[in-house]
């Protein structure tokens, strides 16, 4: 009787391939099929042997091109036939990844499975930019947040609760209701000058960030291209701005008296 294979719900991290864990890294160049998401970098892809087999089962919003549903049933079906498969996701696969659910599937069927972490966009992001996520006297906590409902339902976040001077908001998958969440922050009394910042492929050498009062940052992050992660704070403030090489402060007033010329 053949053995039932394992499945490995692995962090591949930001981007940057420097980032993945040893664990990870292990177990992508063991396994006997790698299913990955659109999210995970090329440069990641490359350390997979070649001959290993791959599956894709990326999804964007408006288009999943292999829904959720399927890939449970993909993992489970992979596994029934002995295979070490490793699940590739982008970030962590606890933090937005869906890990939970399809381990959910793997355990109803039987099959064993584990997570290994991965740096999540938040913490890569904050470091390839120098955004920290907590800093004393401008944010004593960080939360993090879904910018996209599953099967593009509307966004009902509980606004409110989002709107504190004193911590760090964290948009995930915001790109698209960029401009809608901010309407939102702002409606519900964060002033329309509160520092944000949108970076696109954060840790790679495709990273790209603009950095705009809370009112502007949908119109300067248009063309910014997915993966997109959202940033509101104070703790912007401390990102030194490109191109001008200028701290954010100085930046801010220059834009603010060009606004008035």
């Amino acid at each position: 009787m053949k053995q039932t294979g394992k499945v490995s719900l692995i962090g591949a991290g930001p981007g940057d391939p420097e980032l993945l864990t040893l664990k990870a890294l292990n177990r992508m160049q063991t396994a006997d099929v790698v299913v990955y998401d659109r999210l995970v970098s090329p440069e990641i892809m490359a350390l997979i042997p070649p001959a290993t087999r791959r599956i894709a089962v990326g999804k964007e919003a408006g288009h999943h091109c292999v829904p959720q549903e399927r890939i449970n049933e993909i993992l489970v079906e992979l596994a029934r036939q002995g295979l070490r498969v490793a699940r590739l996701k982008g970030g962590d696969p606890l933090i937005f990844g869906r890990g939970s659910e399809e381990a959910e599937e793997l355990a109803a069927a039987g099959i064993g499975y584990e997570y290994i972490p991965g740096i999540t966009a938040a913490q890569g992001a904050a470091c390839s930019t120098g955004v920290p996520l907590t800093h004393r006297g401008l944010a004593t906590g960080v939360r993090y947040v879904t910018g996209h409902r599953a099967r593009d339902a509307a966004l009902d976040l509980d606004w409110d609760s989002l709107v504190s001077p004193d911590t760090t908001l964290v948009v995930y998958m915001g790109a698209a209701n960029m401009a809608r969440i901010a309407a939102e922050l702002t409606a519900r009394g964060l002033p329309a000058s509160t520092p944000a910042m949108a970076v696109a492929s954060a840790t790679t050498s495709r990273e790209r960030r603009v950095i705009a009062p809370l009112d502007q940052v949908a119109d300067a992050a248009e063309g910014l291209e997915a993966p997109v992660l959202f940033v509101v704070g104070r703790v912007v403030s401390l990102a030194v701005a490109e191109p001008a090489g200028l701290p954010l402060g100085d930046w801010l007033d220059r834009m603010g008296a060009a606004a008035h010329a």
